[in-house]
Parts: C-alpha cells; sequence; structure tokens
C-alpha cells in the first residue's frame, strides 16, 4: 500500500515544484518593466547630418535628451574602465565585486562601496527614490540579471548614458556633453569623455565652488589608468590630464528656435533628424539679421525666411522670424513662416498658369490696363496709371493690379479659388464671395510655408518632366522638414492630376524671369555666375506685407518682411524689403541652370505681333509664340479690322459714298476707345484711324466713345453734403478724337459740352438714370446707371 502512495506523493511533490519553478520563472521573466524608463524626455531637434539644432526642456525641467542609438567609443572605455571593468564578462553580477564591497562596508563599518555592475546602475537609476537596503541591492541583482537576458551590453550602456546623474537639472551624456562643453558626444576628447564617465559617481562636483579638485583628481587617476590599460598613449594622458574643467553650464545652439516649436507640437518628447543644413541655416539667418538691421530703422521690425530644396521640397533652412532680445515687444517669438499674412500679387502668377493651361490666354495676349469699376471695388495699379492695353506677359512681370483683376474676373472668382483650395491653400477660410475679386490682390491670406511650397512644386513637375506626359501625384505638396520616401518618377503612373501641365508652368517661369530685379541685382544677365530665377514679389494693402518667392530647378526661396502685429510702414514693399533679401540668399546657394524647355507639350504658332493673339484674318504682321495644348483653341484676334479707305488714305469711306473699286482696303489695328485712350500715349507708333470721309455717313462699326465711370448699369452712391442736399457726381468718357466734343444729357436734359478733357459735375437726384452723348460727328452713346442711398 506505500509504495503506490509513495509514487502519488511524488508526482504531486514533483508538479508543486514545478508550478513553483513556473511561476517563479515567469515572476522572473515579467518582473522588468518594458520600457524600462518612464521619465520625459527633452525635444531635441538636429539637422540632416546630425548637428545639434536646439532642444526643448523636459517636462519634469530636467535636461534628459532621449536615448542615443550608440554610445561613442571613448565615453565607453572610459566608462568600463571607471565603473565596471568586467562589464563584457559577468551575467549582469559581478560576484567578486560584491565580495569585496562586502568586506570594504564591513571594515570601514560605513557603506564605502556597492559593487554594482553598469547593468545594477541601471536598474537603480530606473528605481529612483529607492532607500539603499540591502533587500533593494538582492533586488537589482535580481533585475540586472534579467535585464543581461533581453538586452546587447551596448543596448545597456546606451540605457546608462541616457539616465545617469550630471548635475543639476543635466541628466544623460547628450545633455551632460552639450551643457558642459557645446558639442555632441562623438566630439568629446579623452578629457571630456573621462570627466562625464567620473561625474555620476559625484554628480554635484560639477558646480562651481564646490570640491572641483576631487573631480579633477578621479578623471586624472582614470586617465592614467586608461594608459596603463595600453588603451591611451602616454602622450595623449599627459595632454588630457593638463584639459581644464567646464566652468558654469553652457546654453544649448538655437538656430532653428522656430521650426523647433513646430517639432514640439507634434513630436514633443522625441529627438528628431530634420532636412535642415545647420551651416546653410547660420548662413541664411545671418543674411536676414543684416537686412533686419536696415529694415528697423523704418520701423519693419519681423523678417522670416523658407528656403527648399526644389525637387524634394525638403526645407534645408527656416528662419522664422528676427530675434531682438532688447525689444521683445516686436514678436520675434512669432513664427511667421507659418502666419497667414495678405498675399499682396504673390498669387497673380498662379492665375496666369491656370489660364494658360487652359487656353483662356496667350503670354503675349492684350489684356485691357483701364479704369475699371466692379461693384463696391475699383482696383488701381501701384503706380495709379494705365496702359490701355498690355501684354499679359508683361503685366504679370509688371505686377500691375487691373489687368490681374480683370483677368479674375474673365477666368472666374469661384473657379479660381476652387483652384488654390486644390493647391493646398487651406488658410482660406470663406467662400470665394466672401473675398471677391480682391483674392488676387491680397484679399485672401497664405503663410510663407505654402506660398514656397507651391512655388517649389511647381518647380518639382518641371525638374520631373521626362516628355512622355506622365505626372506625378506627390509633386505638389507641402514642404517637409523631416526626411521621408521620395517618389519615383520612373514608376509613376501616366495621370495628371494637377491643374498645372509643365508646358503651361515653363511659360509662366519664362515670364517671370523678366520680373524687374533689385537695383543690386542691375545687370544681372551679364554675368556668367548668375542664376536665372523664376520670381515674383508682393505687397499688401496698407504697405504691411512684403514678399518675394523665387524658383530655379535646384532651390526655391521664400521671404516674408512686415511687423508681425499688422503695422504697415511706407516703403514696405517686396520690392524694396523683401527681394534684397531673396537674392542674397540665392546668392549664397550653388549656381542653378535653368529648367529645359517641355518641348513635347509646347506647340509653336503664329500669332499676331501686335495682339498676341491667333491670328485673325486682318492680321498683316505674325510672330512665332510657344502655346499649350488649349492654347491651340484660343480665340483669334479680336483687335484687327479691315478698314476702307480713300485711294489717298486720308479718309475711312464706306460703300454709300464710294464704289468698292475705288476704295483702298487696309487691315487696322484698332482698340476700343478706352484702351485707345491710354494706349495711345505710351505706344507713340500707335495708328490712330483716319477720320470718316464728310460725304460718308456713319454706319456705328466703330465705337467712337466709352464711359471710363460710371460703368454701364453700375449702382453708384453719392453722398450728400452737410446740408443734406446730394453731392456731386464725376463722369466721365473717353473719345477716340483728341479734339472731339462731346454734348452731354442726363435724363433727356442737356448739362453742357467737353472738348479734350471728357468730365462732367452733376446733381443726379436717386433713381435710375440714362446718359446720352453725341459727338460733333453725330456719334452716339447711350448710358445707364443707377443712383442709390447707403442703406440701399
Amino acid at each position: 500500500m506505500n509504495g503506490p502512495i509513495d509514487r502519488r506523493q511524488l508526482i504531486r511533490q514533483y508538479f508543486l515544484s514545478s508550478g513553483c519553478s513556473l511561476v517563479l520563472l515567469m515572476l522572473f521573466w515579467f518582473s522588468l518593466s518594458d520600457p524600462l524608463f518612464h521619465d520625459p524626455y527633452s525635444t531635441v531637434l538636429a539637422d540632416r547630418n546630425g548637428e545639434l539644432l536646439g532642444a526643448r526642456i523636459a517636462d519634469d525641467g530636467q535636461w534628459r535628451f532621449p536615448e542615443p542609438d550608440s554610445v561613442p567609443v571613448k565615453y565607453r572605455q572610459c566608462l568600463i574602465q571607471f565603473e565596471d571593468r568586467y562589464f563584457r564578462y559577468h551575467p549582469g553580477v559581478n560576484p567578486f565585486a560584491l565580495m569585496r564591497a562586502l568586506v570594504q562596508d564591513l571594515r570601514a563599518r560605513r557603506v564605502v562601496s556597492g559593487g554594482s555592475t553598469i547593468p545594477m546602475q541601471v536598474i537603480r537609476m530606473s528605481r529612483t527614490g529607492r532607500s539603499r537596503t540591502v533587500f533593494e541591492k538582492t533586488v537589482e541583482i535580481f533585475l540586472a540579471l534579467r535585464l543581461e537576458l533581453t538586452n546587447s551590453r551596448d543596448k545597456i550602456l546606451s540605457l546608462y548614458a541616457a539616465h545617469a546623474p550630471y548635475g543639476g537639472n543635466v541628466v544623460g551624456l547628450d545633455a551632460a556633453s552639450w551643457r558642459y562643453f557645446g558639442r555632441s558626444p562623438e566630439q568629446l576628447t579623452w578629457a571630456e569623455s573621462a570627466t562625464l564617465a567620473v561625474l555620476p559617481n559625484s554628480p554635484s562636483l560639477i558646480h562651481p565652488g564646490r570640491n572641483r579638485s576631487l573631480l579633477l583628481e578621479k578623471r586624472n587617476r582614470l586617465l592614467q589608468r586608461l594608459r596603463d590599460s595600453n588603451q591611451l598613449d602616454s602622450l595623449d594622458c599627459r595632454l588630457a590630464c593638463l584639459e581644464p574643467l567646464p566652468e558654469e553650464p553652457l546654453p544649448l545652439p538655437s538656430l532653428a528656435p522656430h521650426l523647433l516649436d513646430q517639432v514640439c507640437m507634434n513630436f514633443r518628447g522625441q529627438r528628431v533628424t530634420s532636412t535642415i543644413d545647420a551651416e546653410l541655416q547660420k548662413k541664411v539667418t545671418r543674411i536676414v539679421e543684416e537686412h533686419h538691421k536696415l529694415l528697423k530703422s523704418n520701423e519693419v521690425h519681423n523678417a522670416a525666411c523658407l528656403v527648399l530644396e526644389t525637387l524634394s521640397g525638403e526645407v534645408l533652412a527656416y528662419v522664422g522670424n528676427t530675434s531682438n532680445p532688447y525689444m521683445p515687444e516686436y514678436s520675434g517669438d512669432v513664427d511667421i513662416v507659418m502666419s497667414p499674412r495678405s498675399t499682396g500679387s504673390i498669387l497673380k502668377p498662379l492665375l496666369f498658369c491656370l489660364m494658360l493651361e487652359e487656353g483662356e490666354i496667350l503670354t503675349g495676349s492684350l489684356v485691357p490696363d483701364i479704369p475699371t469699376q466692379y461693384t463696391g471695388y475699383s482696383p488701381k495699379n501701384f503706380s495709379l496709371g494705365y496702359d490701355g492695353a498690355v501684354p499679359a506677359r508683361r503685366a504679370l512681370a509688371r505686377s500691375l493690379n487691373v489687368p490681374a483683376v480683370r483677368m479674375l474676373q474673365s477666368y472666374g472668382l469661384e473657379r479660381f479659388h476652387y483652384r488654390l483650395k486644390e493647391l493646398g491653400m487651406n488658410t482660406m477660410v470663406f467662400p470665394a464671395e466672401h473675398y471677391g475679386l480682391s483674392l488676387i490682390l491680397g484679399g485672401a491670406e497664405a503663410n510663407l510655408w505654402w506660398i514656397t511650397g507651391v512655388y517649389a512644386s511647381m518647380g518639382r513637375i518641371l525638374d520631373h518632366y521626362n516628355g512622355t506626359g506622365s505626372y506625378y501625384e506627390e509633386d505638389i505638396r507641402d514642404p517637409r522638414f523631416i526626411p521621408g520616401k521620395q517618389s519615383d518618377p520612373s514608376s509613376a503612373d501616366a495621370v495628371s492630376p494637377h491643374p498645372f501641365s509643365a508646358a503651361s508652368i515653363w511659360l509662366t517661369f519664362q515670364s517671370l524671369v523678366e520680373v524687374n530685379r533689385p537695383e543690386s541685382q542691375a545687370g544681372w544677365k551679364s554675368f556668367e555666375s548668375a542664376s536665372r530665377i523664376a520670381w515674383k514679389t508682393g505687397t499688401s494693402f496698407g504697405f504691411r506685407d512684403g514678399w518675394a518667392v523665387g524658383t530655379g530647378p535646384a532651390y526655391t526661396v521664400g521671404v516674408w518682411t512686415g511687423n508681425a502685429d499688422g503695422e504697415g510702414r511706407p516703403g514696405l514693399t517686396g520690392i524694396g524689403t523683401a527681394a534684397p533679401i531673396l537674392f542674397d540668399v540665392l546668392g549664397s546657394l550653388p549656381h542653378q541652370e535653368w529648367f529645359p524647355a517641355p518641348i513635347n507639350e509646347l506647340h509653336p504658332v503664329r500669332v499676331c505681333r501686335q495682339s498676341g493673339f491667333l491670328p485673325g484674318p486682318n492680321c498683316p504682321e505674325l510672330d512665332t509664340a510657344w502655346v499649350t495644348e488649349r492654347g491651340l483653341q484660343s480665340p483669334p484676334c479680336p483687335y484687327h479690322i479691315m478698314v476702307h479707305l480713300t485711294e489717298d488714305g486720308k479718309y475711312r469711306v464706306n460703300s454709300d459714298c464710294m464704289e468698292p473699286g475705288k476704295m483702298k482696303h487696309v487691315p487696322w489695328f484698332v482698340l476700343p476707345p478706352l484702351q485707345e485712350w491710354y494706349y495711345r500715349s505710351r505706344n507713340p507708333d500707335y495708328r490712330v484711324l483716319p477720320d470718316l470721309h464728310p460725304d460718308c455717313p456713319a454706319t456705328g462699326d466703330i465705337e467712337y466713345m466709352e464711359m471710363i465711370y460710371p460703368r454701364h448699369s453700375a449702382r453708384v452712391y453719392v453722398p450728400r453734403q452737410l446740408d443734406g442736399s446730394r453731392g456731386e457726381l464725376i463722369l466721365e468718357a473717353a473719345h477716340r478724337k483728341p479734339s472731339a466734343t462731346i454734348h452731354w444729357h442726363l435724363n433727356g436734359v442737356y448739362l453742357g459740352s467737353t472738348r479734350h478733357i471728357h468730365q462732367m459735375g452733376v446733381r443726379p437726384e436717386k433713381g435710375p438714370c440714362t446718359l446720352t452723348l453725341v459727338d460733333d460727328e453725330g456719334n452716339t452713346l447711350i448710358h445707364h446707371f443707377e443712383v442709390i442711398d447707403r442703406q440701399d
């Protein structure tokens, strides 16, 4: 009977002991938390080569950088030699060191040595606030063995280097290296590495006024041990021992503080390797600060600059604002790169490019530049003058406002608004009607980030163009300051998701190359080293914002100048304040070649030389121009007509007064009366139509008069005088013949006549008005408008 009972007991004991062993094994395995440390880290920003750009202190007030990937060789050797010479051999615990420490402590009757290995010290640092007892030491031994099982020796060294105390609020090797020596751990000397290896043993010794001689002795003793173990030669050891200890903690680098703010918002407590080039960042910051010294004389206190690599869209330099530590009231902390500001004229090239793409204009098409009124809106050119009519590319290069507004009216406000949203302009938060036609002149807000990014995107499309008609969906995108996977052009789908083609962009950029550069860049075409740049400036209403952006195949640069609080200043213009910074930055970059022409998408066509349109039947002189695919279907020239003259060419005639066989038929360039009025003053070669022969009746085929103000069917408000009577409304008209006399009638009442300058002051009553103009040859213009009160 005892035999079977004994076997059952043995079996129960076996399973009980096995279960206990399994529980102990599981306790051992899961005893280590993952992650081991839960401390908050500083936010660290590095450039593309790993150079520190800046950092923000951790949430607990400690300078504690995220755990490094590896530990520098010099520091590793110093640390192992000082803390744990058998680190490479023991399993996490060194029993001989523990026995030696026990004997020393018993002899001294106090704790003089702990015998802790580096893994044990890592465990102790992870268990902050614990008292140093025998039980706690036992736990450290237990957890150190567990740490060794699943972590490499290099990982354990990295954990130690990231969390060792270095005095005050400095934790970890990286933070200590920058705070005490002003450089990365990889650049430390033997003496500096030895200092940081011995410092966690007595971190308070680093502070001036403490017993720093003890720190110096410990460091030099470690250097001598390295020499004795043949890890350091005698000469290097002597030189290292002569190096002084660091003094006060150094400030951390602050090369891109505003970009660091962006990193803190999105990657708090992480180490971020950015696309920034630290050397270029310093150079661009210096350029902006130098110009800022000049701008301050006009009370312009803020400037920002963004430099992108065109092909990748990566940010190479990010100067979010100028710094002025002595005048913080000028908002140097505001990140202008990300701040929405009035765009001024900086959107004009996008409209020009869209209209080229859709065949609504050609580069040389004449656009009206005349006094223009829309309901509640009357745009003016910066010069306050008018050209009458101007080629579209020249209107863009000269940044004329009136042609831009008329082009937007023709293209469609809603349509342009939709395209801008499609291009990523997310600062436009209102519908199109909220902005109105002023959208093209700065009625909406955008930031330097998006503006520079969209110009770079256009350049990227040209960089990627391979002649096959393939376009890449990722080409139009925001800039990126963290390296990302680049799209492979060779594997792109043959689709065109963009509103622009390579042809329309190239033609737009060709026009932007001709924008007049600042005085400092005069004669740039004469220098072989000068790069061709497609660039544009912008100035917002009230001289509040100055913009300049330029792009080439390699680099795109955007600049903003102004006051962060929105205060305008006389002379604060894009060409005067932002453009000089732009070209100084571009001058600091390597030379750029120009974009190759996308020949497969460009079509050479004959165009009318005077009007820039496709030729109609009466265009006598032709030229050649490049157009987009849809430009082939653009409208023909509307300005050339066939004029019938007497044989001597002195008068115009018609079939009512002369036989057709006796007429001289001549093609003639004829602008509408208002455009002609301004155009001929700037174009002396413009030929005015000959007078109609006295024996010929007018046929009405040619307009002689045109109203300047008010426009047809306009609703106008006439302010009242102090006595309550309605004020005066100034009517204005243009006539083809400078010497013509115009007789004015309002609602059937004769007002008077004008000659040369056709303006007439009237005091109309509220309601519909009919204005009738008759010249001395009997030509008549009937014009309707309405007078309203303010509440209407």
